[in-house]
């Protein structure tokens, strides 16, 4: 089964499905898994959101890392290793999810945007610091952050990431990107999200 490290390696491009109908949540997977992807995050305010992760680890689950986006509390952290998914991705750093995610073995990815939120999420076990919205955190300022980060610390660059803008957080030092709307709305045709997961991995092939 793949861990982290390996998909990010693999692929740095992390797909928030936000608003993903459980319906669509093996063939939208098909498709993002064949253009690359292997980390997958469903959020919890889409429509039966522990469904569809259920479904997307059933497909991919040994050869990618599914899980939630927007696990607010403990109860949702449980829920969702109960469905399956390893990686609980939230908009905030709550230490209480943070540990309820680590107890039970999970992939912890806090939002945060100061570096005390950031060294508080590394020292309770964070695996990937989500600096979240990406809009208010500019390269410059993940750089600056990075100066001072642990050499090992990963980080992502989550919110109003598009192909443009890519090169400027690799270039800041981003190990990862979080992408959304730019990627999947439920109203997008299966035939849009392939053709822009690959323009993202297009990207990812120029920068090296």
């Amino acid at each position: 089964m793949i861990d982290l490290t390996a998909a990010l390696a693999e692929n740095p491009l992390i797909a928030i499905l936000r608003g993903l109908a459980p319906e669509n949540a093996r063939p939208v997977s098909d498709v993002l898994f064949d253009a690359g992807f292997r980390i997958i995050e469903v959020p919890l305010n889409s429509p039966d959101p522990l469904e569809s992760i259920a479904q997307i680890v059933a497909k991919h689950g040994a050869q990618a890392i599914v899980g939630a986006g927007t696990v607010l509390t403990t109860d949702q952290v449980g829920a969702v290793a109960d469905a399956g998914g390893r990686i609980i991705v939230s908009p905030n750093m709550n230490p209480d999810v943070g540990r309820a995610a680590v107890a039970r073995g999970l992939y912890w990815c806090p939002g945060v945007m100061t570096p005390s939120e950031a060294f508080t999420a590394l020292d309770i076990g964070a695996s990937v610091l989500k600096f979240f919205p990406a809009e208010m955190v500019p390269p410059a300022a993940i750089a600056a952050m990075r100066a001072v980060l642990p050499a090992d610390a990963v980080v992502a660059a989550v919110g109003g990431i598009t192909p443009d803008t890519m090169a400027s957080y690799h270039a800041a030092g981003v190990d990862g990107y979080g992408l959304g709307s730019a990627l999947f709305k439920p109203s997008y045709t299966l035939d849009d999200i392939d053709r822009r997961a690959r323009a993202f991995t297009s990207v990812l092939e120029e920068l090296g």
